[in-house]
């Protein structure tokens, strides 16, 4: 009696585990998955992009998106590149510690701020003659003005009116 009570059981749960597994959800499509919407074996390609062409000093200095952003480089850096230690081409003309606080004119190189020429390591915070060497790589935080699009819709304000 007990071996067929077993048996029973045993076959039950067999027949609950094909009735589930018959019922079943289709697989995922390989375009539904991720947030692109595309096959996954796709390789995506994005469109070109396009510096500010020109030289430095005419282009128009775009406004931070919020206070303390690192400002956008108005014009091509492409000449400039690669920045190292070594070879630092924005220090020719924006190592300029006299004209801070000076009102500037149009065309005028915006001057290097204080806080590049000192070392937060420093216990001292002492503001130093030339930028400080962990901060010779610009590009790292300033970014060259482009035509890229958003990647993603942005509603991000900086609480101020521009």
């Amino acid at each position: 009696m007990r071996y067929v009570a077993i048996v029973t059981r045993l076959f039950a749960g067999i027949a609950l585990i094909a009735a589930a597994t018959s019922f079943a959800a289709e697989p995922v499509k390989t375009n539904s998955m991720g947030l692109s919407k595309t096959s996954v074996f796709d390789t995506p390609t994005p469109k070109a992009y396009h510096e500010k062409a020109g030289l430095p000093g005419p282009n128009k200095v775009l406004p931070r998106a919020y206070s303390g952003a690192p400002p956008q480089i108005s014009h091509s850096i492409s000449d400039f590149l690669p920045i190292t230690a070594q070879s630092n081409l924005c220090i020719a003309c924006h190592n300029q510690p006299s004209q801070w606080g000076q009102k500037r004119m149009k065309g005028m190189a915006t001057p290097i701020p204080p806080s590049h020429y000192t070392d937060q390591r420093n216990a001292s915070g002492k503001v130093g003659e030339s930028p400080v060497g962990a901060r010779y790589n610009c590009n790292q935080c300033h970014v060259s003005q482009t035509d890229a699009p958003a990647l993603v819709d942005n509603t991000f304000s900086s609480g101020r009116a521009r």
